[in-house]
């Protein structure tokens, strides 16, 4: 398996995306009914999907 860098705009949404899990955890976002957890394993699965497709 041949990995690749994810683009830029792939990273950035990962990232804010995470951000967002870790300020729902820090209770600052309260509002968002998802846990936590499952925020940032999605900011993690976008990220690694983005780098097992090339050009993405």
């Amino acid at each position: 398996m041949n990995l690749s860098a994810p683009t830029q705009i792939v990273f950035i949404i990962s990232l804010v995306i995470a951000l967002i899990g870790v300020l729902a955890a820090l209770g600052i976002l309260a509002f968002i009914p998802i846990a936590a957890v499952w925020i940032v394993l999605i900011a993690y699965i976008v990220l690694a999907v983005a780098c097992v497709m090339r050009g993405a």
